[in-house]
């Protein structure tokens, strides 16, 4: 029995297309994050090795100037932010202590930031929840076509309902399959996500504790 048969009802064939669709953006977004997190683990475990190996507090500023990552990021975000409150200190954006200011804009770079690590789970919850109700669309239809095709036939014997019933059920079965992988992506890629929001936050402070020994200049 193939996935789209020509005995099955168009919209049967049409709401398996939806999930075919639904799976292969699943895979899709699981892939692409997978890679993104090993790249930005490898970089950001060379930063903070790199980091927490300078001698100076400008030394490290270079380091972060010349390093990729996350973690790198958000150190140019606070180097940069100390160097524009130093050249521009009566400028509004600069306006009351250096700590505020740093702070502020640590923590505007970590939001920043986890909105990139959200992205595509919006996309796997709204798949992972509507995937079976699409599924079972299709069953529902699918039968409702069947029986009006025993109607038409005026017989009910069971090799006449069988396989229009059987092929009407795939749609539900199809729809649990992709909502599956879709949950579990998401449930996985969010406690991923708050983790390196975690990490983000621990090196945050950690900078602000540097930078106010440093006396918050470079």
């Amino acid at each position: 029995m193939s996935l789209f048969s020509a005995t099955s009802s168009s919209i049967v064939n049409a709401t398996l297309l939806v999930l075919l669709v639904f799976s292969i953006v699943t895979w899709s977004i699981m892939l692409t994050k997978l890679y993104q997190q090993w790249r930005d683990a490898q970089e950001d475990q060379s930063f903070i090795a790199a980091f927490w190996a300078a001698k100076e507090w400008p030394s490290a500023a270079k380091v972060s100037e010349s390093m990729n990552g996350k973690q790198a990021y958000l150190a140019k975000a606070g180097f940069a932010e100390l160097r524009d409150a130093l050249q521009q200190s009566g400028a509004m954006q600069h306006l009351g202590s250096p700590q505020d200011g740093l702070e502020r804009s640590l923590r505007q770079t970590v939001q920043n930031l986890q909105r990139r690590l959200e992205s595509g789970l919006a996309t796997l919850a709204s798949i992972g929840s509507t995937a079976p109700f699409v599924g079972l669309f299709g069953t529902v239809w699918g039968i409702m076509h069947a029986l009006q095709n025993i109607s038409a036939t005026g017989s009910a014997s069971l090799d006449v309902v069988a396989g229009p019933i059987g092929e009407a059920l795939i749609a539900t079965a199809i729809g649990i399959a992709t909502a599956l992988p879709a949950v579990l992506a998401y449930n996985y890629f969010l406690r991923r996500m708050r983790l390196a929001v975690a990490d983000l936050e621990n090196f945050a402070h950690d900078f602000m504790r540097l930078a106010a020994r440093h006396d918050y200049k470079i």
